[in-house]
């Protein structure tokens, strides 16, 4: 995979995405030596325009699945904490 697949999460096949109060999550754990990071792409539609946020957490998994997982309930949370300002 090259640098940019690595960094931007594409080469691989996405996971579907999970709808949560309005806002798209895309699971897109980022591979590593030690397993997998949480990392999540985050959309919405405000005010007529998409908006993206790229998450990323320190946390790792041994396998995609579960990072997958943890990916989508930490996305989750943080739209609960933040909402809109995700994108600020």
């Amino acid at each position: 995979m090259s640098l940019f697949g690595r960094l931007f999460g594409s080469g691989g096949s996405e996971a579907k995405p999970v709808e949560h109060n309005g806002f798209m999550i895309f699971a897109t754990p980022v591979k590593e030596a030690g397993g997998y990071r949480i990392g999540a792409r985050i959309e919405a539609e405000i005010m007529g325009e998409k908006k993206v946020h790229q998450m990323v957490r320190a946390d790792t998994y041994q396998t995609a699945e579960t990072a997958e997982e943890a990916s989508v309930i930490k996305a989750k949370m943080f739209i609960d904490q933040m909402g809109e300002k995700i994108f600020d």
